[in-house]
This record gives C-alpha cells, sequence and structure tokens, in this order.
C-alpha cells in the first residue's frame, strides 16, 4: 500500500462495500473530483482500478488535461488506469434533442448512462464485481441522478453492483479540495460539455465576468486563482 496516502491521510471514514467487496473499478471524471475518492479507497486497503471514460468532455484538448492530471495521479499510488475510448460522436448522437436541457436535467441523466453503461462493460468482462464513480463527490451534482444511473447500468450483469456510497459525507467535499491544491490540480470552470460550456460562458456574460479560457487555470495553496 501507498505509504504516502497512510501518513498524510487524516479523514476519519470507514469504508464498507457491499458483501465485503475490497476491489472496486472506479469511473473517474477529472483528478479533482478523483483525489479524495482515490485516496480514501487507497486508505481502506482496496484494490481498485480507475477507468476514465468521458466522451463528454469538449474539446479534445481540454479531454486531454484532464485525462493526463488524472493518470499522474494514479500513477503516484501504481493503480492501474485505463483511458477509453473519446467516442464523442456517439455521445452527441445520445444526447441529440436535449441539447438546451439545463444541468443536472435529461441531457445529464442520458450522459451518466452512457459512461457508465461502458464501465459496468468493463468491469463485467474484467471479473469486478463493484463500481462506482467519482461524479457523485462534486457538489455541483445530484447523488440521487448519479446512483440511479450507476445502478441501472449495473442491472444486466447478475454479479455486478453499483456503491451508491456518498463521498461528500465525513469532510470529503474539503479534502477534495485540499489536496486538489496539494497535487496543483487543473482546475476546470465548467462540467465538460460543449453545452455546458456555452450555458456557463451565458451566464458569465450575465454576471460581467470574462469567458472561460480553459487549460490555464490551476489550483494553489495560495488559493483558487
Amino acid at each position: 500500500m501507498n505509504q504516502f496516502s497512510l501518513k498524510n491521510y487524516q479523514r476519519p471514514i470507514e469504508l464498507e462495500a457491499p458483501e465485503g467487496i475490497k476491489k472496486v473499478l472506479l469511473h473517474s471524471c477529472c483528478a479533482p473530483c478523483a483525489g479524495e475518492v482515490i485516496e480514501a479507497v487507497v486508505a481502506a486497503g482496496f484494490e481498485q482500478h480507475v477507468f476514465f471514460y468521458n466522451p463528454n468532455i469538449h474539446p479534445r484538448k481540454e479531454y486531454e488535461i484532464r485525462k493526463d492530471d488524472n493518470k499522474r495521479f494514479c500513477d503516484k499510488f501504481n493503480i492501474p488506469f485505463t483511458d477509453a475510448d473519446y467516442d464523442k460522436d456517439n455521445w452527441f448522437a445520445r444526447v441529440k434533442g436535449l441539447e438546451w436541457e439545463p444541468e443536472r436535467g435529461k441531457r445529464c441523466t442520458a450522459c451518466f448512462d452512457m459512461r457508465f453503461e461502458r464501465t459496468a462493460l468493463f468491469a463485467h468482462e474484467n471479473g469486478y464485481q463493484l463500481f462506482s464513480s467519482t461524479l457523485g463527490i462534486s457538489r455541483w451534482k445530484n447523488m440521487t441522478q448519479i446512483n440511479d444511473c450507476g445502478e441501472r447500468a449495473a442491472e444486466p450483469y447478475k454479479d455486478l453492483t453499483y456503491w451508491t456510497f456518498n463521498w461528500r459525507k465525513k469532510g470529503g467535499s474539503t479534502r477534495m479540495v485540499e489536496i486538489a491544491k496539494r497535487e496543483k490540480f487543473y482546475q476546470q470552470e465548467y462540467c465538460g460539455c460543449v453545452y455546458s460550456l456555452r450555458d456557463t460562458n451565458a451566464c458569465r456574460l450575465q454576471h460581467n465576468r470574462e469567458p472561460i479560457v480553459r487549460g490555464i487555470k490551476f489550483y494553489s495553496q495560495e488559493g483558487c486563482k
């Protein structure tokens, strides 16, 4: 087990997976969300494999930045990391007709369904009985929506369970930011898809703020710049 995590991990939490399973496939959306979840799982002595499947992220350069940061952190712990297909054309087809849905609406459900279905298939094909996602730790996300999508993705596989653990509890959200600052993760300013980028910039315009400039903002110990 990685000694760095054992020395520095202070969050008072006991992880108990369904049926005592100690091996988990973890769908990850980005390094800032993944940091606390990965450290919690490492500190608990679980075996984990990180699965990066996020064809929603736009544009490709943004996808690569988020993926590379996530892989860098996994490499620090010697955690297997799978970069799945960037099949953006299939993603656009999946959300067609939902372009003007609000955040946390039907478009997000379709997006989560697609990403979790692929994760569940990978879990089934590679002998995992348990999978979860880092998406739920973000306060911008609807945890019920995420858990419903995860459980729905697991349904076709008899021996597969989606772990609906609340990663936010007992300081998880706070630790998420602390780790992001410590590791100087890339600090994305929109969820990921072209529609969230559009809507976030529209909101900024309404409040006389500058539009998002991708790829230049990082967490720092001095605070979020």
